[in-house]
């Protein structure tokens, strides 16, 4: 007996009237209306098609692969990167998810490796976004920046945090408070200063009267530890910690505890990212809430859709709990 035959891309696109690029497209999730990718993709179930990866790869120019990479010693980070890669996958795309411990040259050896893969697309959670060495990645390798846009590559897709809006109101909160002397913990190292972000918390600090002291830290807990005892032991000891990122906060927290420090009686201490685990230290930590699901959402059609916006933003929701405190008196 013969073997029945293979139905191919074109049976597909036959059957759903559609050209063979638009069905190609359609079945990677790439182009086309929900309801279009619906109606192809039963189409091909129905006709028992299956893609072949490799030619799909040779005859579209695209792999489908797709890296995700940033400081992933942050929690919240973390559970984005892994949001990610569950939407790609969703999609028909494949991903690897890599850790770049807040270090601009580990930053700059990733990319250096990426440049030689078959890579469709690489979604960044830049520690370096002003780097010369992102104007190395290869133009074929479509960049789609979280949190910051990378300055010297303006053909970049960016998914901003409106930063001046969520900085803003927690400098206002800790202010209205009677805070004057604020310590920032920064998710870089010294090597990477001037992000945006801490720009920000010392511009709109001198604006509002208050003196900003600035500490750099790694991303995990136990390094933010380190980073917040560095402040809490100053002579001149910041009344409250304005931590960027959650994270971040949770290390000012293991701080405070080993130097006998009360929250928010003695020191209020602010996060920016609304960890799972926000909620649950004690006492609950005052953050700010970011839509993930949209986020996501908007960094998947930054690498799928080739007429997307070029820069979306985020406006984050300021939740008040119980680390924030009136400023106790000198």
């Amino acid at each position: 007996m013969t073997e029945p035959k293979r139905p191919t891309l074109r049976d597909v696109a036959q059957a759903a009237g559609l050209s063979k690029a638009a069905t190609s497209y359609a079945l990677r999730g790439l182009r086309g209306s929900e309801k279009t990718v619906a109606r192809v993709r039963a189409i091909a179930d129905e006709l028992g098609w299956s893609a072949d990866p490799v030619a799909r790869a040779l005859a579209g120019g695209r792999t489908g692969n797709v890296a995700i990479l940033g400081s992933l010693g942050d929690l919240w980070r973390q559970g984005l990167a892994m949001m990610l890669s569950q939407a790609l996958h969703e999609r028909g795309m494949f991903s690897a998810i890599i850790d770049v411990d807040t270090s601009p040259k580990r930053e700059s050896e990733v990319l250096a490796s990426l440049a030689a893969q078959r890579l469709d697309a690489a979604i960044v959670l830049p520690v370096d976004p002003s780097a010369e060495y992102w104007v190395e990645v290869p133009e074929r390798i479509r960049l789609i920046s979280i949190g910051d846009a990378l300055t010297l590559r303006p053909d970049a897709r960016c998914v901003l945090f409106d930063n001046e809006y969520g900085i803003g109101t927690a400098l206002g909160h800790l202010a209205e408070a009677g805070h004057r002397l604020i310590g920032l913990l920064v998710p870089s190292l010294p090597s990477t200063p001037g992000r945006p972000a801490q720009l920000l918390v010392e511009k709109l600090g001198a604006e509002m009267g208050l003196s900003v002291a600035v500490e750099s830290s790694r991303s995990s807990v136990a390094g933010a530890s380190e980073a917040a005892s560095a402040l809490l032991t100053r002579s001149r000891r910041p009344t409250a910690l304005l931590c960027l990122g959650d994270s971040l906060a949770f290390g000012a927290y293991s701080a405070a505890q080993s130097l006998g420090i009360s929250i928010p009686g003695d020191v209020s201490i602010l996060g920016f990212d609304d960890s799972e685990l926000a909620p649950l230290v004690s006492p609950q930590l005052s953050t700010f809430g970011w839509d993930e699901r949209a986020i996501v959402a908007a960094a998947i059609q930054g690498v799928a859709d080739d007429d997307g916006p070029a820069s979306t933003m985020f406006r984050p929701e300021f939740i008040v709990r119980g680390s924030t405190g009136t400023a106790p008196t000198p």
